[in-house]
């Protein structure tokens, strides 16, 4: 997949685009939206969200950090895209004043978590664009999300065109490699001790459906209400033990707490070599499912993908490649 943030945008320059039509009214689980018009400032609430924007030609006017050590709180595939020099960046708990300060037309949040009070806090300085009713927090889909964003801004063409080259270069590959249809695969970590794995409402594993692979049930089965993520006890690794197992890094990148997990050793996915280890700027763009992030995570996952499936558990092309 060779597709680029600048080529992407390339992609919605060279076609012709409709008039989005305003006032637009959207739905969400706080109820209803009205915008009166096109928005010229946008600010984002949501972990992740400049990315989009970025993405659909609009330079958001606040940015709510989500991690890494990032100086303008947008990663390696988005810097270039930043135009502000010092954006303001939205770190902890939502600071009200500061997103009044950049008198905003509209706030996205639809990947914020952002509770009813925090709604209506928020919705006091402009319009807030919510999650759809139903859908959990931080499990709408990556495409469903952009198309949202892009509806919300006025740049809904220009999304519906991301999203479908996106979508091509991803039936491509799933194309290319029949053989991944049908099989399982859990995306897991390990945090503050324990083991855990992303369940099927996750933006990861939904990911990874498009190129064929299906989340075990015994992860969903773990899923009380509409979680996200699961735990399970370090002496029982069985739910991660798919035909795929890729790990997300702990912090700092030492990847030692989890190959020293001794449930680990049990596993036919480790010794058969059908593990993947990323590192943390590849995590981050693919825990990232964005418009920009995603052609950025997938060229490099796919090789990944190839060597753990090859059938040689010596071979390896995630960051253990290059570790003497």
């Amino acid at each position: 997949m060779q597709t680029t943030p600048l080529a992407l945008l390339a992609l919605v320059a060279a076609g012709p685009l409709a008039a989005q039509d305003y006032p637009l009214t959207i739905e969400h689980k706080f109820g209803s939206t009205l915008i009166e018009e096109a928005p010229e400032r946008v600010a984002s609430v949501d972990f992740a969200g400049a990315d989009n924007l970025l993405a659909l030609g609009i330079q958001p006017v606040a940015i709510r950090h989500w991690y890494g050590d990032y100086p303008r709180s947008v990663w390696p595939w988005a810097e270039p895209l930043l135009e502000a020099e010092d954006p303001t960046i939205l770190r902890g708990q939502l600071d009200f004043e500061a997103i009044a300060a950049t008198d905003p037309d509209v706030i996205v949040a639809l990947w914020s978590g952002i509770t009813a009070e925090e709604y209506e806090r928020l919705s006091l300085i402009a319009p807030v664009v919510a999650v759809p009713e139903g859908v959990g927090d931080y499990s709408m889909p990556w495409d469903d999300r952009a198309l949202l964003t892009g509806r919300a801004v006025g740049r809904e063409a220009e999304a519906e065109a991301l999203v479908g080259e996106i979508e091509g270069e991803l039936a491509a590959i799933a194309g290319a490699h029949p053989d991944w249809a049908g099989q399982t695969v859990s995306v897991a970590y390990r945090w503050n001790d324990a083991p855990g794995a992303y369940t099927s409402l996750d933006v990861r594993p939904q990911l990874l459906s498009q190129l064929g692979f299906v989340t075990p049930p015994a992860i969903d089965a773990l899923i009380a209400g509409n979680e996200f993520a699961v735990t399970f006890s370090p002496e029982d690794l069985s739910p991660i033990d798919t035909d795929l197992l890729i790990w997300l890094p702990p912090e700092g990148g030492d990847i030692s707490p989890i190959t020293d997990l001794p449930a680990r050793r049990f596993l036919e996915a480790s010794r058969e070599g059908r593990e993947v280890f990323l590192d943390e700027e590849i995590s981050g763009a693919f825990s990232h499912a964005s418009l920009l992030s995603i052609p950025y995570a997938v060229d490099r996952l796919v090789p990944m993908i190839e060597a753990a499936l090859d059938g040689d558990p010596e071979t390896h092309a995630d960051m253990r490649a290059a570790t003497p």
